[in-house]
């Protein structure tokens, strides 16, 4: 028997080694994230309609993206830009809305 495999039933089965399960658990958990907090944000509204939830949503999850890509490209605007496939023009007005600009942080 090889590593990553176990008998079951008389029957080879290969186990999913360590890190291709964490890669898939990853794979969805910032989708079940969102899903878990809109949930939650629309039970706190108890009823009521919230207004530009979209925006209010797109602006949690951009502004730390933003953060984290900028933290992992050592605030190279243009490997981070090409991470996110988006015109490094963009990405600096979306660094300067959020205040993320490595100038305006200083």
């Amino acid at each position: 028997m090889k590593r990553g495999e176990s008998l079951q039933d008389g029957k080879m089965e290969r186990q999913e080694p360590e890190m291709e399960f964490q890669a898939r658990v990853r794979s969805t958990s910032l989708r079940d994230s969102v899903t878990s907090a809109v949930k939650d944000y629309l039970t706190q509204l108890d009823g009521q309609l919230g207004t530009e939830v979209y925006q209010m949503v797109l602006a949690e999850v951009e502004a730390p993206l933003l953060e984290e890509i900028m933290a992992y490209t050592r605030n190279n605007q243009t490997k981070a830009s090409r991470m996110l496939g988006l015109n490094r023009g963009t990405l600096r007005k979306k660094l300067k809305q959020y205040g993320l600009l490595a100038e305006s942080r200083a």
